[in-house]
Order: C-alpha cells, then sequence, then structure tokens
C-alpha cells in the first residue's frame, strides 16, 4: 500500500482550519508518507498563510517538494506521490492538485470536478515530465481552485483506484444520500473494487453541515 491520507483540524492565528489530502504514492511509500507527515505541517506555519492563503499553498508545495528532494540524495530517484488536498478556511474551499488523485464536489447533487488530472498519457503532461527528467512531479504545474462551501453538500478526495472505475457522476450519485462520511467513503471503496479497480484506493469525504 503507497497511498496515505491526512485530515486535521487545527488554529492557525486564532481561526479554525481544515486539512484534508490524499497521496498516492509510487516507487514506493516514502514519498506519500513524508506528505502526510510534512505538507499540512508546513502550510500550517508559512507566515502568509491566513493573509495569503493561495500563494501560502503554492509556496509549500514547492518547498515541501524541495525538502525532501534534499533529504533523499543519494538515494533511487523513482519514487514520488500524487497531492490532493483541500484546506477550509472560513468559507472558502481551496483545492491544490498535482498528479491524478482527484478532488470532487457535489452541489445541489451535481458532480463539479475541482481538480485537473495530470495524466502521463496526456502528451503536454508527458513532455513535461520527460522534460523534468522523468522523476520530478510537480514543476510550477499545480491546477487550483477556490469554492465558497455555500451549497457544496460534500467533497470526495480519491486516488485515480477509485477515478480509473467510477466517473465523477457515478461517485456522486453513489453516495449524496449518505450523511456519515465514512460511511460514504466505505461505499466508493467497495463499489470501486466491485468494478474491478485492481490499484490501492484511497478515499476521503468531507460532509458540510447545511444548517
Amino acid at each position: 500500500m503507497e497511498d496515505f491520507y491526512e485530515t486535521r483540524i487545527s488554529e492557525v492565528d486564532g481561526q479554525m482550519v481544515a486539512f484534508f489530502g490524499v497521496f498516492d504514492g509510487h516507487g514506493g511509500s516514502r514519498t506519500a508518507e513524508y506528505l502526510k507527515n510534512n505538507l499540512f505541517k508546513n502550510l500550517s506555519t508559512h507566515p502568509d498563510f491566513i493573509k495569503d492563503t493561495k500563494t501560502a499553498i503554492v509556496e509549500t508545495f514547492k518547498q515541501t517538494d524541495a525538502d525532501y528532494l534534499n533529504e533523499e540524495k543519494g538515494q533511487q530517484k523513482d519514487a514520488g506521490s500524487t497531492a490532493s488536498t483541500a484546506v477550509l478556511l472560513g468559507d472558502r474551499l481551496l483545492v491544490a492538485n498535482v498528479g491524478d488523485s482527484r478532488v470532487v464536489a457535489s452541489r445541489a447533487g451535481s458532480a463539479v470536478p475541482l481538480s485537473i488530472d495530470h495524466k502521463p498519457d496526456r502528451s503536454d503532461e508527458r513532455l513535461r515530465i520527460e522534460d523534468a527528467g522523468g522523476f520530478i512531479i510537480w514543476a510550477g504545474n499545480m491546477p487550483f481552485t477556490e469554492e465558497e462551501i455555500d451549497g457544496v453538500d460534500f467533497i470526495i478526495i480519491a486516488s485515480d483506484g477509485l477515478w480509473n472505475v467510477l466517473s465523477n457522476e457515478d461517485a456522486v450519485a453513489l453516495v449524496q444520500h449518505i450523511t456519515d462520511a465514512e460511511a460514504a467513503a466505505r461505499k466508493l471503496i467497495k463499489e470501486a473494487y466491485a468494478r474491478g479497480s485492481s490499484d490501492n484506493i484511497t478515499c476521503v469525504v468531507v460532509r458540510f453541515d447545511s444548517s
């Protein structure tokens, strides 16, 4: 199992912040585990996290990547990881994504993709990876989405083991009436296996209280 996930609620500069992330490792689990242990910690201690959250997220992704590569000097360079994260700050939901894990929201029963997959079979992505030496996972190519959570019922963050066999619409429809987020995540994973997914599957469902 090379997948890791993180869910955390912290107080940053007097504000409550919720972090959610899925990290799908390849070439071993050490990159994904490093991200679980360090990405949100680095983000929450970024000096501009509250006042300029988007810039803080971009800088933290890049800095965490650089720190990891520095720490791994002399190691084989075949390990890497996706990173799909959602940060809830007040009524703002900020989604950042690297790789092919995905974040999808349900808004009034409709599936709304909040991230763009980076797949090696996309020609621009393949060239970018090759130009980067074949192992650099992010190099300034990180799509960003910001949503108001008003009207968002829940979000699904999952590794490609889920999305390879379930469409965004299927995933949302399967769990839109399940109020328990953990039960919803378990149902999605069970369905993905039933549809023949042979990859690791990690899934986090976050429900928002409409009251």
